[in-house]
Formats: structure tokens, sequence, C-alpha cells
């Protein structure tokens, strides 16, 4: 972690509301964006984004500067927030992609077909385990390397190798198609 970092973060811990705004403004999207897809809700996404940074504030003070990424302590305070959800609530039924997180704006039947393989990723996904989601949507969709999802997680390299491999013999599985994970799952290299 850069020196700035930490000092943001010391004063965050001081109760700086500046430097808690700057954390808030620095990983609020990366966090939004991956309970989005763990929780396929806009308004479930925006409240447990809120709750995680409700958390940082109240755990801050005793946040320590151990030299793993602020980042990854986030990702594990969203990771329990998401699991708490799941638990609290009875499986809803999936919505659609909101057109706001689409890239471009293909045809109405490509938006058709695309929303309908995401849908079928996304059941897919949910019947992993919470872990198996955590790790894939980590690493292949937040794009994190093997060994940052390793320090979110507070496991080795080695193991959320092992994990992500079997979580996605599991996805082809559950999609009955390599292509389709191959598709929506453009990760990293072995790093």
């Amino acid at each position: 972690m850069t020196s700035p970092d930490q000092q943001t973060i010391r004063r965050a811990q001081q109760g700086d509301d500046a430097a808690i705004t700057e954390l808030y403004e620095r990983y609020a999207p990366l966090i939004y964006r991956y309970v989005y897809y763990r929780l396929n809700s806009t308004a479930d996404a925006e409240d447990i984004t809120a709750e995680v940074f409700i958390k940082m504030v109240e755990a801050l003070p005793r946040y320590q500067l151990t030299g793993a990424p602020f980042e990854a302590w986030l990702y594990r305070i969203a990771f329990a927030r998401v699991v708490d959800f799941h638990r609290r609530a009875d499986r809803r039924p999936l919505a659609d992609l909101s057109d706001s997180m689409a890239d471009s704006k293909p045809n109405p039947e490509e938006q058709v077909s695309r929303r309908m393989e995401v849908e079928a990723l996304r059941k897919a996904l949910h019947q992993l385990t919470d872990e198996q989601q955590h790790i894939l949507i980590l690493r292949f969709i937040e794009q994190k390397s093997h060994q940052e999802v390793a320090e979110v997680l507070g496991k080795s390299m080695t193991a959320v190798k092992s994990a992500q491999h079997r979580a996605l013999v599991q996805l082809v599985a559950a999609l009955g198609s390599e292509e389709k994970v191959r598709h929506y799952l453009r990760g990293g290299g072995d790093d």
C-alpha cells in the first residue's frame, strides 16, 4: 500500500470526514459492482454497498494496517454482507440486467439473446457455493489477480487457483457449454 493510502486511512481512523469521503469515492464503485453481480438488483446492491461503508466507518478505529490492500478488507466486508443478505431473504426471482450496465447498444435481438445468456450464467453461478461465486466474480468480473483474490480471502494463491478451477468445472457443467463460460468469464492469465 502506498504512503498516501496509509495516510488517508489513518486520517479516516481519526474521524476525518474528508478522508472517509475519499475512501468512499475511491472504493464504492468497485464494491457496488461486486455486490450487484452477487445480488442482481440495483436497489439491493445500493443498500448493501451502503451497509459495507457503514461497517467500514464503524470498524475503522480497529482496522490494522498490515500491508494487505485496504480494498481486500472492504471485499471481505462486502462478502459477509452479501452472505447475510442471502440468509435473510428467501431466494428472490432474478431480474434482468439494467440497460445502464450494457457496454454498447446492440440491436434488440442481440439484447434479448445476451440477456438470456447472462440470465443462464447468473442461474449457473447461483448453483455454486458463496466462496466459489466470490472467487469467480473477483477474478473475472473485477479482474483481480490470483494474488489479490488470495489476499481478499485470506488464503494461499494455490488454494484460490484450485478453488477457481473447481468452480469453473462446476459452472461449465451447470451451463452445459464450455463456450458460454469462455464468452462471459474472460479473465487475466495465470497471474
